[in-house]
């Protein structure tokens, strides 16, 4: 695939959608931050039924540290994993109001020291809450990177690293979005949709039925 076919691959995902941004429902750093926390191996949709109640009661730091591991677990139980993500999101809040002064850290390093969070999360955060160029490579955007031959990689690092490479630089911020809407709707894993797909005579998809 070569730059031109790059680049009108994110005009078109950008004329379908000018303005895409995260399904997770937050209104601060700090709730976008906890959400992507308890999104791991769940479905924003579950993350948002939880977290409508849970931040009206512990919308900051200090209100959610307050609650403790067992108190914040009654309002997360329905989300896997939730009682190890309820201890990182305490001890995050831990550090955050004994390290940060309670507010979230724009850097790699800070995010990446909390516990809980790898590199996929502090990519989220730096790009959606802080509007820098990052892109978090989840299983949607390595399945369309690979499928498409967009930014084909054996691993996920290899993945982001192509990414930010190929991705044109007007269109690099909001790619994160493009591409896991694109893979979640449209380029889905056991059979795309490439009849509705904006993008499907560009595709490399050797099995696509076009």
């Amino acid at each position: 695939m070569n730059k031109t076919i790059r680049q009108q691959i994110f005009a078109r995902l950008q004329a379908h959608n000018p303005h895409p941004t995260t399904e997770l429902e937050y209104d601060t750093p700090f709730q976008l931050l906890i959400a992507v926390l308890l999104s791991a191996q769940a479905t924003d949709v579950g993350v948002n039924k939880a977290t409508r109640v849970l931040f009206q009661v512990a919308p900051t730091p200090d209100k959610m540290y307050a609650l403790g591991v067992a108190g914040l677990e009654a309002y997360i139980k329905t989300i896997g994993l939730y009682r190890t993500k309820a201890k990182n999101s305490i001890e995050t809040c831990r550090i955050l109001l004994a390290q940060h002064g309670g507010e979230v850290p724009e850097s790699r390093e800070a995010l990446e020291a909390l516990p809980g969070v790898g590199r996929k999360t502090a990519n989220v955060v730096l790009n959606t809450a802080f509007g820098h160029p990052t892109i978090a490579v989840d299983t949607h955007i390595f399945r369309v990177s690979n499928r498409t031959r967009l930014a084909p990689g054996k691993d996920v690092r290899e993945v982001e690293d192509k990414l930010l490479r190929f991705v044109p630089a007007e269109y690099k911020q909001d790619a994160h979005h493009w591409l896991i809407l694109h893979g979640r709707y449209v380029c889905k894993a056991r059979k795309p949709d490439c009849e509705r797909c904006v993008i499907a005579d560009l595709c490399e998809y050797p099995a696509k039925p076009l």
